[in-house]
């Protein structure tokens, strides 16, 4: 389906007034860092609508796995996002005539849409961030850098960043961030990183390893000399 057959039809496909956004985290240079697309001159999440014959979770798995290519993503309902007032006028009506597309204030896409917004942990090497139609760009920016955005996309992000900081203190979720094989080392750096704060590296590693999810490897990360501390993965189930 083309953009001009999606704008005309789409309403006959999706749920109305329904939307589902994805915050889809990475860490990458030290940096936790979210992909964003860019659309005419503002950058917006990856997201998408529901179609009438599919379930919202079938929708976020089928979002998450066009957009980032991988198989088996992992995801979190993050929040619902509902202002009396979110509508995207003034964005579609400038992508559309920058376009060369008749804008209509009757077009389904200028009503009033409530979000379904999930965040997403994924290993960056192995995300392949997919184009849109009508996307220009994709990049990852740091959590704490971000650029100017569709209208309440920030405050999803800022959301999302402050919600991993309480789930990681309840559940073993960082993982999903990095390689299969990784470093104790490499995991307190990514929980530094997440929090904003220094952590002991001797009480957290005993931490991690005292919750009984990992198995370390018998060989050793080569980094430099007299530095070689032990790889760690995930126990399979």
């Amino acid at each position: 389906m083309d953009f001009k057959e999606f704008i005309e039809n789409g309403e006959k496909l999706y749920l109305p007034n329904l939307s589902v956004d994805m915050v889809i985290i990475a860490f990458h240079q030290g940096q936790i860092k979210c992909l964003l697309l860019q659309i005419g001159d503002k950058w917006l999440l990856p997201g998408g609508y529901i179609l009438r014959t599919e379930s919202v979770e079938d929708a976020t798995v089928r979002i998450l796995r066009e957009r980032t290519g991988l198989k088996d993503p992992h995801f979190k309902f993050l929040s619902v996002f509902g202002g009396e007032d979110r509508k995207f006028t003034e964005e579609w009506r400038q992508f559309l005539e920058n376009n060369d597309i008749h804008f209509t204030e009757g077009c389904w896409l200028n009503d009033r849409f409530v979000t379904l917004a999930h965040y997403s942990l994924v290993d960056f090497e192995k995300t392949q961030p997919v184009l849109g139609d009508i996307d220009a760009a994709f990049q990852w920016f740091n959590m704490d850098d971000l650029p100017n955005m569709w209208m309440d996309h920030k405050d999803i992000v800022l959301t999302a960043k402050e919600r991993l900081k309480e789930d990681i203190k309840q559940e073993q979720l960082t993982y999903n961030l990095l390689p299969n094989e990784f470093t104790m080392p490499q995991l307190h750096q990514l929980h530094e990183a997440i929090l904003g704060e220094p952590l002991d590296r001797s009480r957290f590693q005993k931490k991690m390893i005292a919750s009984g999810i990992f198995e370390r490897l018998p060989k050793l990360k080569k980094e430099s000399p007299g530095r070689n501390p032990y790889q760690y993965r995930v126990k399979k189930a």
